[in-house]
């Protein structure tokens, strides 16, 4: 394989057209240009250049030689350019999360890309468990989980906590443990976790979800309060999937008087430089989380908590 370093000094040659000009462009001995084409000669086994006195023309295989290895140089250098670019807004991010902090993010990278055009997001819905397992396996670039991660090799740092909310159909006043027992649950993929969360900090004699009677289940965020809304079920989820719920005015929006959070934490590969259009969107995630952390607050002080 030819020598770069040889073949971009023979083609400088050609274009300046002389030994001592060559060799003060690319700061070089004279010697040192000679010996490069010397060197190329005797790799190629062909003579390149046609001395003329202190001159030289470059012979047929000497203008092949030029011309193709001008087009290696122009695609070495288009490599180097490719390969070290790294552009803040610029490139493909790959973004998951459970339901309830995508309805809230989503939206709002979308903006940033049409503010960006040169940027794609790739943003998954899922539980925690495939947000980690993703992660894990360099699947997606950002995630976010609703509990600290449990594999190894994952960096997480924490960056906001959400409400969790009792909902139930508009017509339950003030739900108590008798009336939870005869609406039955709606579950969801995180249902189990929010039930246990909400529950046992409020009700004493919660042990587990399967107390309840299980009156559905769906899979879809936006849709995990349809059911509710018609009378069918209660179900626990953060606030901002309530929020988001065309149908709010259906529904019975309960905080209890022992309010929980839930923690949010920001999740990557352990060990992985994030390129800086990754973490670009990872700052701008962080300053819209800022401000609804602002309204998840507002929101809980504005519900009226219930009795046990």
């Amino acid at each position: 394989m030819v020598n770069p370093l040889w073949l971009r000094t023979y083609c400088t040659l050609i274009e300046v057209g002389h030994f001592t000009r060559t060799a003060e462009q690319l700061h070089m001995t004279q010697s040192g240009v000679s010996q490069h084409v010397q060197k190329l000669e005797e790799q190629l086994s062909v003579t390149l250049l046609s001395r003329q006195g202190r001159g030289f023309i470059p012979t047929e295989a000497g203008e092949r030689l030029y011309h193709e290895g001008r087009a290696v140089l122009a695609s070495l250098t288009a490599l180097n350019d490719t390969v070290t670019a790294d552009p803040p807004w610029q490139g493909l991010v790959r973004v998951m999360s459970p339901g309830s902090i995508g309805l809230a993010l989503y939206p709002r990278l979308l903006d940033l890309q049409q503010q960006h055009p040169r940027l794609a997001i790739d943003y998954r819905f899922a539980p925690n468990g495939d947000v980690e397992s993703a992660i894990a396996e360099s699947r997606v670039d950002l995630g976010y989980l609703s509990r600290q991660p449990s594999l190894s090799g994952i960096a997480a740092r924490a960056v906001a906590s959400e409400p969790l909310l009792l909902v139930t159909p508009g017509n339950t006043g003030s739900p108590d443990w008798d009336q939870l027992q005869a609406l039955g649950f709606i579950g969801h993929p995180d249902g189990e976790h929010h039930a246990r969360l909400l529950l046992s900090a409020n009700f004493p004699a919660f042990r587990h979800i399967h107390q309840f009677p299980q009156r559905g289940f769906c899979n879809q965020i936006g849709m995990i309060l349809e059911p509710v809304s018609r009378g069918l079920g209660f179900t626990v989820l953060p606030a901002h999937a309530v929020a988001a719920f065309s149908g709010k005015s259906t529904l019975g929006i309960h905080s209890l008087p022992e309010p929980v959070t839930e923690p949010l934490y920001l999740v990557w590969r352990e060990g992985r430089v994030l390129p800086n259009r990754v973490r670009s969107v990872m700052n701008a995630c962080d300053d819209l989380l800022s401000v609804l952390a602002g309204r998840w607050d507002r929101t809980e002080s504005a519900v009226p908590a219930t009795g046990r």
